[in-house]
């Protein structure tokens, strides 16, 4: 009887731990919905009830205005190459890492990216601009290369990991039939971690692609080179902020994220809790 009624009591717990954090979720995401659809004299009257008329003009507004699709193809640009480079890249390395693991240089490498991890991106981003500056690649391209190096940390960590719980033996037998070191890895061991594959290719999509601080820090000589969420931040002025505006932008944004998310979630949990856990 008592074990019934504590396991009674945690599987209530656990709903309402469950529908708690789905109200906590949920609900800013109505706001944005709600928000987006209304009039701003609807706003001013209730922000959070529901829209009397579902008004799409926040929309239209959006994309009319000036430089609008400069500042989406921007974005685009950093995202897709960024995302491209970390998934050729860094999986190249991990694969080196993970294969000479035993030799003190690889080793070394391997700490040393992981290492990047725990250092705060406010520690370093004044001298980074600083850097990038002398170099004269506060611009798209710089953007870019930071984005593919600070992705490298998070990315070496979990790949390297995933690859190790990949037996040998399996290339060993590519490497009989003929097969080279290259082959071996592209035949062999990137369709075996293509679950964390497509992990590392979400998380970095996500990130990229909504990064204010970055390009705020990298980007600011120039309008023309913004991504949307600088441009996203016009919508506040000094007095005001033009929420109907500023929320309508963010669902239109949200809409390839949505896309590259439902692509690969199949893979992300499993992606995640295999190279997490293997050693």
């Amino acid at each position: 009887m008592k074990r019934s009624k504590s396991s009674r009591v945690l599987k209530i717990l656990s709903y309402v731990l469950l529908i708690t954090g789905m109200i906590v979720i949920l609900y800013p995401f109505y706001l944005t919905i709600i928000t987006a659809l209304k009039t701003p004299q609807e706003s001013s009257q209730n922000f959070f009830s529901f829209p009397q008329s579902f008004y799409l003009g926040n929309f239209v507004d959006v994309l009319q205005k000036a430089n609008y699709f400069v500042f989406f193809r921007n974005s685009a640009v950093v995202t897709v190459v960024s995302v491209l480079l970390i998934m050729v890249l860094i999986p190249m390395c991990s694969y080196a890492i993970a294969r000479n693991m035993e030799k003190r240089y690889y080793k070394t490498m391997y700490f040393y990216l992981l290492a990047g991890i725990f250092v705060p991106f406010q520690v370093i981003m004044v001298p980074l601009v600083k850097y990038l500056s002398k170099l004269n690649l506060c611009n798209i391209p710089g953007l870019i290369i930071m984005c593919v190096t600070l992705a490298s940390s998070q990315g070496v960590f979990l790949l390297v990991n995933y690859i190790r719980s990949v037996p040998r033996d399996l290339e060993e037998a590519a490497y009989i039939d003929g097969c080279g070191t290259v082959k071996a890895y592209v035949k062999i061991v990137l369709p075996m971690i293509r679950p964390i594959l497509a992990t590392i290719f979400v998380l970095n999509a996500l990130w990229v692609w909504n990064d204010f601080q970055m390009p705020l820090l990298i980007l600011n000589q120039s309008q023309d080179m913004w991504t949307l969420p600088l441009f996203q931040y016009n919508f506040k002025s000094q007095y005001s902020f033009d929420y109907n505006l500023a929320f309508a932008s963010y669902l239109i944004a949200m809409i390839p994220v949505l896309i590259a998310y439902a692509c690969a979630q199949k893979h992300i949990v499993s992606g995640l809790t295999q190279g997490a856990v293997k050693s």
